[in-house]
């Protein structure tokens, strides 16, 4: 079986073994002019087939916007000449088909058959027979501008910056989709890119970014930063006694040591003060008038500056 298909390949070829270089070029001209007269000839015929149509959509830019990304073509059964039909599919000299948008936003979609009127105005040279896509869904919001104030973003724990920021502009419009822009906090935090130095001096660009869809006057803004004032709040906590005998009992004058807590004013609410210990060293009690000087054991979190106020407690064995 194989030796027969191999003599029959033979001869099938042979005619064309030994051939000039003219009798090649003459063969490569005959192909050439029959494929043109049946490519002209097919294209010349009538054909029914499914091809995709552009659309634009048309609706009050000024007021409405798309949240998601509307359909740019829709899947149609037309009938017309291989010319006709090559040149829509090479998007030659093609007029989309114009949907127009009312009862924005409420409006969800858009049915197969009001998109006839357009698809048929649009096709001068095509007979549209009918539409594939039963319905174009679309989804839009009202488009509105907001401005707000800018603020610096508190670090990843939720504690504020030990700086504060002067920004130029002091606020941002936001444009875009009325249920995001309407979200966005006021202030808007701003991001820095990386923690400067604890300096004023200087002033540093900073991106303002967005939401999808939202887009800002300005695209980034001038952050210059400056030391900032903390709050102080006293406090008295009960020293506790370290390293003392546990078979003997003291007395503390005063009862209590005054202490000094500082932080940034947000952070007042979260400030604990019952994280702030302090110690008394038994080892310093060889003193002549009995007297220890209170050590700091534990701050608070959010604290920027704690401070003993008082100096001394002496202590009396009983």
């Amino acid at each position: 079986m194989l030796a027969r298909s191999s003599r029959l390949l033979r001869w099938f070829v042979s005619p064309f073994y030994g051939q000039e270089r003219s009798y090649w070029r003459a063969i490569t001209a005959c192909f050439l002019a029959a494929s043109t007269f049946w490519l002209l000839n097919a294209l010349n015929k009538t054909y029914t087939t499914r091809i995709t149509y552009p659309l634009v959509w048309r609706y009050d830019t000024q007021r409405y916007i798309p949240v998601r990304p509307l359909p740019t073509e829709v899947a149609v059964n037309v009938t017309g000449r291989g010319w006709k039909l090559l040149r829509k599919n090479l998007l030659l000299d093609v007029k989309p088909a114009e949907v127009r948008l009312s009862r924005l936003p409420a409006t969800r979609f858009v049915t197969g058959q009001s998109l006839r009127p357009a698809l048929q105005a649009a096709m001068e040279s095509l007979q549209f027979n009918y539409i594939l896509n039963d319905t174009l869904w679309v989804e839009f919001d009202r488009l509105i501008t907001r401005r707000v104030a800018l603020t610096l973003s508190p670090n990843t724990d939720g504690s504020a910056l030990p700086y504060a920021a002067v920004f130029t502009p002091e606020s941002i419009a936001f444009r875009g989709p009325a249920a995001t822009v309407s979200r966005l906090a006021s202030p808007y935090p701003v991001h820095l890119p990386q923690a400067p130095a604890g300096s004023s001096e200087g002033a540093m660009s900073v991106p303002i970014g967005g939401p999808a869809l939202v887009q800002t006057d300005v695209q980034d803004v001038r952050v210059r930063l400056q030391p900032r004032p903390l709050v102080t709040i006293p406090v008295r906590v009960v020293p506790e006694l370290h390293d003392f005998p546990a078979d003997q009992q003291f007395r503390l004058r005063p009862a209590t040591v005054q202490v000094q807590v500082q932080c940034f004013a947000e952070d007042t609410a979260r400030l604990d003060l019952s994280q702030v210990r302090v110690l008394l060293h038994y080892g310093q009690f060889h003193t002549p008038d009995s007297s220890l000087q209170p050590v700091l054991a534990q701050t608070p979190r959010l604290a920027r500056g704690v401070r003993i106020l008082t100096p001394a407690v002496r202590v009396v064995k009983l």
